[in-house]
C-alpha cells in the first residue's frame, strides 16, 4: 500500500458544467450577434414592413368605412342614405389606395436602406 498515493478526484456534473460555461460566456469578449448575411436578410425584410403596416391599416379602415356606409344606406334609409353613400365612397377610396400606398412606401424605404444593402453585398461578395 505504500506505492499508492492517496489522491482526491472530483468531476463536475453536466448541470455544473453547463453553469460554468454560461458564467464563462458572460466574461468572454462579445462577438457580433449576427453575421453579415443575417444582417442583409434583416435589412431586406425591413424594407417592406412599414409599407405593409400602413397599407393594412388604411385597407382595414377603408373596409370598415365601406361597411358603415352600406349599413347607413340599407338600415337607416330615411335619415342616413346620402351620408352613407359618402362614407361608403370614402371607404372604397381608402381600400383602392392601400396597395399603391404600400408600393410607394416600400420603394422609399428601399431607397433609404440601399446604401447599407449595397455595402453589405460588396463585403459579402469579396469574402
Amino acid at each position: 500500500m505504500g506505492d499508492r498515493k492517496d489522491t482526491f478526484h472530483y468531476t463536475y456534473s453536466a448541470r455544473q458544467q453547463e453553469e460554468i460555461r454560461n458564467i464563462r460566456k458572460k466574461y468572454l469578449p462579445q462577438e457580433p450577434k449576427e453575421d453579415k448575411m443575417e444582417q442583409l436578410r434583416r435589412l431586406d425584410r425591413s424594407a417592406a414592413k412599414k409599407g405593409t403596416r400602413v397599407s393594412l391599416i388604411v385597407g382595414i379602415a377603408g373596409c370598415l368605412l365601406l361597411g358603415v356606409g352600406m349599413c347607413c344606406t340599407m338600415v337607416w334609409t330615411d335619415r342616413l342614405f346620402i351620408p352613407g353613400i359618402i362614407i361608403g365612397i370614402v371607404g372604397i377610396i381608402a381600400v383602392t389606395i392601400s396597395y399603391p400606398l404600400y408600393t410607394h412606401i416600400t420603394r422609399k424605404e428601399r431607397e433609404r436602406i440601399a446604401p447599407q444593402i449595397l455595402k453589405l453585398t460588396e463585403e459579402l461578395s469579396r469574402s
